[in-house]
């Protein structure tokens, strides 16, 4: 499944062919009735999640417009088997004020959200919530959980579960951003039956190699045949926060976001691997991914079951389209590097006009069948022009895995 802003489209992995869509993401809430924010509004900003565990498909946006007079709401459906065309279960959540780049992750436990909080042009906090599976994938009520943070917080993301085994029981939802030279963790214990009892505990500072955001965090990244630059989102890791639990019992986090490199490119993949051991996160290795004077940003990264790293990015530069790409990583090899780069597909034009905007995430994912295949998907222009993109999806595999 491939959900981009406003629609969403499912297709057969093996053939490519589409089963589904593309279909307005507001057609999956008409059950809440005809006149419900989450039926009539098709705002997008969407995540397209698959619960492992329990073979959903978890698929989610917001609906904001005319809020402050309607009501800001969370709508979320959970399939009710693993059939991507099929029926779901649907909620909303009505959010307190504009919740922009609601992030999701699937833990043991339950579903679980970060949302930038705004109130008016006001950022007031992330906000980070937590939602009961059990009762979502039966169709129950199920309420809410969430933690306002100050707004000193921003851009958090909640850890997604990869591969066939759960943390160890008892295990809290982890939340990750980065601060200064560092990241904080947050641990969120939801207590669905009593929730008074619900804790959020954190931030844990983790001191890592220092970085200054790409573009500061805003506009700077070139592209061939304009000068119109495109946006790093430099301000916030990106999408997923990746968790994983080994064959061997080791828990292992990894991130990534975007960085100045220093010299040459004004962007470069700053990655994380982050190892959990009673509980207790701390950076197991790192490193900053620039290997020419193209820059790289926008990405996502993820583990196969036997520990080899990938990470999909954008790619792009004075005399090169912005494209796609991605490198890879063995367990064996040197702590903080990313092997050789290849290439999914040459893009063909550039964003022109005064439209900056790119992202605003990407995804890589891992196939829950083999635990091995990568899933990447992001956007590309075949030919230079304003909201003229296309998204291309590319699977690949490690041979060390099978």
């Amino acid at each position: 499944m491939q959900w981009v802003n406003e629609a969403f489209a499912v297709y057969d992995k093996t053939t490519g062919a589409r089963l589904s869509g593309p279909t307005n993401g507001n057609q999956l809430f008409q059950a809440l009735g005809a006149t419900h924010p989450c039926a009539v509004n098709n705002d997008g900003d969407p995540i397209a999640q698959y619960d492992k565990a329990n073979n959903r498909w978890v698929l989610t946006q917001f609906s904001v417009t005319n809020g402050t007079t309607n009501g800001f709401y969370q709508c979320i459906a959970v399939s009710q088997t693993s059939d991507a065309t099929g029926a779901y279960n649907v909620y909303a959540y009505r959010e307190p004020n504009f919740n922009d780049y609601p992030k999701f992750g699937v833990w043991a436990d339950g579903y679980y959200a970060t949302y930038n909080m705004f109130a008016g042009n006001t950022f007031t906090g992330a906000r980070l919530c937590a939602y009961d599976r059990a009762k979502m994938l039966t169709g129950q009520p199920a309420a809410e959980q969430c933690f306002q943070l100050s707004s000193s917080f921003g851009g958090v993301l909640p850890a997604d579960i990869d591969g066939t085994s759960a943390p160890p029981a008892g295990s809290p939802e982890y939340f990750v951003n980065f601060g200064a030279n560092s990241l904080n963790v947050w641990k969120l214990h939801a207590d669905f039956a009593t929730p008074a009892n619900s804790t959020l505990t954190g931030p844990t500072n983790l001191a890592v190699a220092a970085f200054s955001e790409a573009c500061s965090g805003g506009t700077c990244i070139p592209q061939s045949g304009t000068t119109q630059k495109l946006d790093s989102l430099g301000d916030r890791l990106m999408y997923r926060l990746a968790y994983r639990h080994f064959a061997d019992g080791h828990e292992a986090m990894v991130v990534n976001h975007s960085v100045t490199p220093g010299t040459g490119p004004a962007s470069g993949v700053r990655w994380y691997e982050l190892r959990i051991s009673g509980g207790t996160p701390s950076v197991f290795q790192q490193g900053t991914y620039a290997v020419d004077s193209n820059s790289r940003w926008m990405g996502s990264i993820a583990m196969d079951k036997v520990g080899n790293i990938a990470v999909g990015y954008s790619v792009s530069g004075s005399s090169l389209n912005p494209s796609v790409r991605f490198t890879t990583r063995a367990p064996g090899d040197p702590a903080g590097t990313l092997g050789a780069e290849s290439s999914i597909i040459t893009g063909t034009g550039s964003q022109t006009a005064t439209l900056s905007r790119w992202g605003d995430y990407s995804a890589l994912t891992v196939d829950p069948v083999d635990d091995c295949t990568f899933w990447y998907t992001t956007e590309y222009l075949k030919t230079s022009g304003t909201f003229n993109w296309s998204t291309r999806i590319a699977s690949f595999k490690l041979q060390t895995c099978q």
